[in-house]
């Protein structure tokens, strides 16, 4: 039986391609999505630039049929936008309410018979619309299961020798089950648990590489496994994305800016700059009711960035060696120099990026589509870098599984360019650790 697919605005804004998700099925638009769309178009925000994007692939689909029977679309899907000509009553609800008015579309298509089903980000509407007998659905079509969320390495078990191999420097042959590109391992004697190692994995021959134990970058040193797996993705540069996916305390931004520090103020730097960037998503009002220019509103959202960049810049003056030499460098004079840029992520639009470590803080509030666009900014000789914790999501129409760095961790695994880490560990303090584990 043909299904209707009734939209939300929620998920056009959320994904203006949401529209081609539902081959071969009736996606109906209600006109009231239209004039909320038509309300945000003008917004200079993502929001706006998602609006105004859905209404030209609308307006691109209508010139193919009649508005009222609808236009045909490549995946074997029609488009309808109903025209509500006369008053839905819905039983016990608001119909003044847009919401309600959007709800009530599939209300009507259902009592015509139809098999309906309702597509929204937003649960209380979902709610609204499984309390009137209605199939009410999240937008899934780029969810994952953060629970089973790839790790970037795996515990391998192997004789004692052959630790002893990894240990001198060899590599070894174990026996594995599929492994990903740039995937590590941590690797435990069968016989003796004491005895242990860690490795890089080659995917293509099916060995072993040992890494070094001991590393450090601008005086930051890793306190764990993990953390070391993730110094040596971060000091590659043949890996061009990397995502560091962890709990608070992990310490994915403070690795992230310590191994691009080390990279930009090196001899001779792979990278011109140091570009840092951030979503901004406020618990409270927006960006625009803080008090000031530009720069000064920013300083309230990348305070995060400041802290960890004076703590960085201390470690350093009091590393004795292994360091590119800081005596002289302050925040202010790496950021004046131009080698370092930090920004809100709404400027980042339209740029193209070549030769920078590009660091994208709290990914976790951005959608895959938001992704998608910050990626292919990236011109030659870029990296990019994104870290976040889907267990701390502030944007209220994405959650573990439908955000863009959780989608991106599950897109990109195949490929030798990308290469991740999920960080378990909080390092920031023991109080820090006891929150995350128990509040």
């Amino acid at each position: 039986m043909l299904k209707y697919f009734v939209i939300d605005t929620n998920v056009l804004i959320h994904n203006p391609q949401s529209l081609y998700s539902f081959a071969d099925n009736v996606v109906v638009i209600p006109i009231t999505v239209i004039e909320e769309l038509d309300r945000f178009k003008s917004s200079a925000d993502k929001k706006g630039m998602h609006a105004r994007q859905v209404l030209r692939e609308i307006d691109r689909l209508i010139t193919r049929g009649a508005l009222k029977r609808g236009a045909t679309m490549n995946n074997g899907g029609t488009l309808v936008i109903f025209l509500e000509t006369e008053r839905i009553e819905l039983p016990l609800l608001d119909d003044s309410l847009n919401d309600n008015r959007i709800i009530g579309v599939a209300w009507k298509l259902q009592l015509e018979g139809k098999k309906v089903i309702f597509v929204s980000k937003d649960v209380n509407a979902r709610i609204k619309a499984e309390a009137l007998g209605i199939d009410a659905r999240d937008y899934e079509n780029q969810k994952v299961e953060y629970v089973n969320l790839y790790r970037g390495w795996k515990t391998v078990a192997v004789a004692s020798d052959d630790i002893k191999v990894l240990r001198e420097g060899g590599k070894i042959y174990p026996q594995l089950d599929e492994v990903m590109p740039n995937e590590y391992a941590y690797v435990r004697s069968l016989s003796e648990p004491s005895l242990d190692a860690i490795a890089k994995i080659d995917a293509d021959a099916g060995t072993l590489l040992p890494i070094n134990h001991k590393c450090r970058s601008m005086g930051i040193t890793p306190l764990n496994v993990e953390q070391r797996f993730a110094f040596d993705l971060l000091l590659n540069d043949q890996i061009k994305l990397v995502t560091l996916v962890g709990q608070a305390g992990s310490g994915k931004t403070l690795m992230a800016i310590a191994c691009a520090l080390s990279k930009i103020l090196m001899p001779n730097p792979g990278y011109e700059k140091l570009l840092i960037v951030r979503p901004i998503v406020p618990l409270g009002k927006d960006i625009g009711y803080l008090p000031g220019s530009k720069e000064k509103k920013l300083n309230y959202w990348m305070q995060p960035i400041y802290d960890n960049m004076d703590f960085i810049l201390k470690k350093s003056l009091s590393a004795k060696n292994g360091d590119v030499t800081v005596s002289e460098l302050t925040m202010e004079s790496l950021t004046k120099s131009d080698m370092i840029e930090i920004e809100a992520l709404t400027y980042i639009r339209g740029r193209s990026i070549p030769n920078q470590f590009f660091i994208v803080d709290e990914a976790q509030n951005l959608t895959p589509h938001e992704i998608k666009t910050i990626i292919s900014r990236a011109g030659e000789g870029t990296k990019i870098v994104l870290t976040g914790d889907p267990d701390q999501i502030d944007n209220p129409y994405l959650d573990a599984n439908s955000n863009g760095l959780s989608y991106t961790v599950e897109r990109m695994k195949h490929h030798k360019l990308f290469g991740h880490i999920l960080l378990s560990k909080s390092e920031r303090s023991e109080l820090a650790s006891l929150a995350v584990d128990y509040l």
